[in-house]
């Protein structure tokens, strides 16, 4: 994966806010709405979830 200039940004708001670094990075796809329930379920999940997703598109 070709690391972009926006990343950074986008992993600061996957610890801060998991949904919206999920947001910038794949829109209102499937991850998006899993991460939403991940979140709720427990912050810490929501934020592995959106770190993977992130690093892994």
């Amino acid at each position: 994966m070709a690391v972009t200039a926006t990343d950074p940004i986008k992993i600061i708001f996957a610890i801060l806010l998991p949904p919206v670094g999920v947001f910038l990075e794949v829109g209102f796809k499937g991850h998006f709405w899993l991460n939403i329930l991940l979140t709720l379920f427990g912050f810490i999940p929501g934020i592995i979830h959106a770190l993977y997703v992130i690093l892994k598109h």
